[in-house]
C-alpha cells in the first residue's frame, strides 16, 4: 500500500470513529445512554481516540521540509515525529480536540511590551486551529496591569480565563475562596487528562500544584525538570584580562577585584541591584547570611534574611564600596535600560543580571565576552549558596472564573499546552520557519529560524516572545527552548547550569501557600516590613545613617510583628510538607 493510500485509509479511519463516538467538550451524543447508575459506578464517557499515520521517518532530521510536510505538521495534531525526550513521557490526548460548536473564550492576561496583539500571535493562531477553540485575549495597556486587574475584579465581570490569577487580593486560592475562580479538583482527571497525566507524573510536580488541602485550582506552568538558577554576578572578560586577576570567589577577593578594576579604568565597576525587584539581590548579602527575605534555617525552621546576625558586617562592606564609587551611582533607582546602558559603558565591569539578558546585551549586540561567577563566600572554602531553586514550577499559572461560558471548552484549551503537541508549538513555534526537529525527535531552532534571522529585524530577546511563548501555563522546556541559551556559540545555558551544580540551594523556599485569613494578615505585615528594610539598608548603604542605626530597624521591625510573620510562614511550610 503506498503512502497516499495509507493517508486515505487513516483519514477514512479517524472519520468513522469521529462520527461513531463523542469528543470531550461536545456534549451528549445521540447513541450515549443516559444512565446515572453507569456514572455512579464510574463508566465513563466514550472519547475519540485519535490515530495518526507515523510521519517520523519525514520529519526527523529533515534540514529542508516541503511545504506539503510542513502543513502536515502545523495544521494537524499528528506528532508521531516528536520523541519522548525525558525522564516523563509527554502525555498525547487529543480526544477533546477540535471542540465541536463555536466556541469562544474571553482570557484577560497581562501586557508584555513585546507582543503589541496577544489576539494575533503568531502561536496562538495556530492552536486556536488545532483546538477548534477561538481566543479573544483581553489586555490592558503596558504599565497599567495592576489597575485594570482591579478593575476589573472590583466590577464582578470576569472573562472566562485569567492568566496570572495570583493578583487576586490574598492570592490564587483567596480568590477561589471569594467565589471568583472555579475549584477545578473533581473536574480535573475528565476535562484535563493531559495537566493530570503530567503533573502526576512526578512527585515534586504534584506536590507544588496542588493546596495544602489537597484542591485543584488551576494549570500552573510546570517543567520536565528543575530549571538552572537564572540570577547571578557577570564578569566582563576584558574586566579579568586587566586586571589580571582570577574570577574572585570571597568577599575580600571580590573587593580587591573591583579596586583593581577602578585602577585600570572602570569608574564604577560593579552594577549593582537589579530591576527584578530586590536592591539586594541576595549575592553579596547572602555570603553574610542576610538573606532577601525568608528562608529555612540549618534547623530547617524559617527564618528573615535581615534580621540575621552578620547584617551590621555586610551593611558595613556595603556603604564602604559605595562611599568608594565601587557601585553604580544610581543603584537604586536604575531602571532596565538605564542598566543595560551601563552595562555597555566602559564604566562597569560586573553586571548582576541574567546571562541569558547579558547574552543578548553584551555578547550579540556588541560582542562583549563575558564569565559566571558563583555567589561570594566569606571563607576560602565555604559553600556558595543561593536562596534561588526552581521546583519544578515555571512559567506562570491560569485560573478559570465562575462566569466562565463553556468550562470544559476553557479546559481543554488549558490541557492542549500539556499535550506533546502543544509542548512543540508552545516552546519551539511553528515548524518549518522557527523550527525543525532533530533525529532523536527533539525540536530546535537553525541557524536560518526565524528567532535568529527576524524578517522585520527584531533581536533575540524580542522574538523569543514574537513566535514563541516564553512564559505560560504549559511544560516550559527552558534549557532547550530558550533561543539564548541555545543560540549557536551561546554559554549562557553553561553559567547557569555551573551555578545551579555548585550552590548550595538548601535554604530555598518552596511554594507555599497560605489561608484566606493567614494571607491577608501576611500581606499586611510583608508590605510593613519590606519598606522598613529598603529605607533603612538603602540609607545605611549610602552613608545617610550609620550602620549601628540597624539596632533601631530590627526593634522595629520586631514591633511590627516580625515573628507572627515569621509563624505564618513556618505554618505553611509545615502543611506543605505534609502535602
Amino acid at each position: 500500500m503506498n503512502r497516499t493510500m495509507k493517508r486515505l485509509f487513516t483519514l477514512l479511519f479517524i472519520s468513522i470513529l469521529i462520527i461513531s463516538t463523542v469528543t470531550a467538550c461536545s456534549g451528549k451524543g445521540n447513541n450515549e445512554p443516559d444512565n446515572p447508575v453507569a456514572k455512579e459506578e464510574g463508566v465513563s464517557k466514550e472519547k475519540n481516540q485519535v490515530i495518526f499515520e507515523d510521519i517520523s521517518e519525514d520529519i526527523r532530521g529533515n534540514t529542508a521540509p516541503t511545504q506539503e510536510q510542513i502543513d502536515e505538521v502545523n495544521s494537524t495534531l499528528n506528532d508521531t515525529y516528536l520523541g519522548d525526550v525525558y525522564e516523563e513521557v509527554i502525555p498525547s490526548d487529543y480526544s477533546a480536540y477540535p471542540v465541536q460548536g463555536d466556541v469562544v473564550l474571553d482570557v484577560w492576561m497581562p501586557a508584555n511590551s513585546n507582543i503589541p496583539d496577544m489576539n494575533n500571535h503568531l502561536v496562538q493562531k495556530q492552536v486556536e486551529k488545532l483546538t477548534g477553540i477561538k481566543v479573544n485575549f483581553i489586555t490592558p495597556p503596558v504599565g497599567q496591569e495592576a489597575d485594570a486587574f482591579t478593575l476589573m475584579i472590583s466590577s464582578g465581570e470576569l472573562p472566562d480565563i485569567i492568566i496570572d490569577p495570583g493578583r487576586y487580593p490574598g492570592g490564587f486560592e483567596a480568590g477561589v475562596n471569594d467565589g471568583a475562580y472555579l475549584d477545578l479538583t473533581d473536574k480535573m482527571e475528565e476535562f484535563a487528562p493531559n495537566y493530570t497525566a503530567w503533573r502526576n507524573s512526578d512527585e515534586m510536580r504534584r506536590k507544588t500544584t496542588v493546596t495544602d488541602d489537597g484542591r485543584l485550582l488551576g494549570f500552573y506552568g510546570i517543567a520536565p525538570y528543575s530549571e538552572w538558577i537564572w540570577f547571578g554576578t557577570l564578569i566582563k572578560q576584558e574586566a579579568l584580562d586587566k586586571t589580571g586577576l582570577e574570577v574572585p570567589t570571597t568577599i575580600d577577593e571580590w573587593y580587591t577585584f573591583l579596586k583593581k578594576c577602578q585602577e585600570v579604568g572602570y569608574k564604577n565597576p560593579l552594577n549593582y541591584g537589579s530591576t527584578y525587584g530586590q536592591i539586594f539581590t541576595g549575592i553579596i548579602n547572602g555570603a553574610y547570611g542576610v538573606w532577601d527575605w525568608t528562608f529555612i534555617d540549618e534547623n530547617g525552621k524559617v527564618a528573615w534574611g535581615p534580621a540575621q546576625p552578620k547584617a551590621k558586617e555586610y551593611l558595613t562592606t556595603m556603604q564602604q564600596w559605595n562611599k568608594e564609587g565601587l557601585l553604580n551611582r544610581d543603584w537604586a533607582t536604575a531602571d532596565f535600560n538605564q542598566r543595560m546602558a551601563s552595562a555597555i559603558s566602559d564604566d562597569t565591569a560586573v553586571m548582576m543580571d541574567s546571562p541569558d539578558t547579558m547574552w543578548s546585551y553584551w555578547k550579540v549586540q556588541n560582542d562583549i565576552d563575558f564569565v559566571g561567577a558563583l555567589n561570594p563566600v566569606l571563607n576560602k572554602g565555604d559553600k556558595s549558596a543561593s536562596t534561588y531553586k526552581n521546583f519544578k514550577r515555571a512559567g506562570t499559572n491560569a485560573a478559570i472564573t465562575t462566569q466562565s461560558k463553556n468550562v470544559e471548552a476553557a479546559m481543554a484549551w488549558l490541557d492542549f499546552n500539556f499535550t506533546k503537541k502543544g509542548w512543540e508549538l508552545i516552546n519551539f513555534g511553528e515548524y518549518g520557519t522557527v523550527h525543525l526537529v532533530d533525529e532523536q525527535g527533539m525540536p530546535y531552532y537553525p541557524e536560518n529560524s526565524y528567532i535568529y534571522n527576524d524578517p522585520d529585524g527584531q533581536p533575540v530577546d524580542v522574538t523569543l516572545w514574537k513566535y514563541r511563548m516564553h512564559n505560560w501555563p504549559n511544560i516550559r522546556d527552558e534549557h532547550h527552548a530558550n533561543p539564548l541559551i541555545a543560540a549557536k556559540g551561546s554559554y549562557s545555558g553553561d553559567i547557569r547550569k555551573t551555578w545551579t551544580e555548585n550552590m548550595d540551594t538548601s535554604m530555598a523556599m518552596p511554594p507555599i501557600t497560605f489561608t484566606k485569613e493567614e494571607a491577608s494578615r501576611e500581606a499586611e505585615l510583608g508590605n510593613q516590613l519590606s519598606t522598613l528594610r529598603g529605607e533603612y539598608f538603602a540609607k545605611i548603604m549610602m552613608g545617610e545613617l550609620p550602620v549601628d542605626t540597624y539596632d533601631k530597624f530590627l526593634k522595629e521591625a520586631q514591633s511590627m510583628g516580625l515573628e507572627e510573620f515569621l509563624s505564618l510562614h513556618q505554618a505553611a511550610l509545615d502543611r506543605y510538607n505534609q502535602r
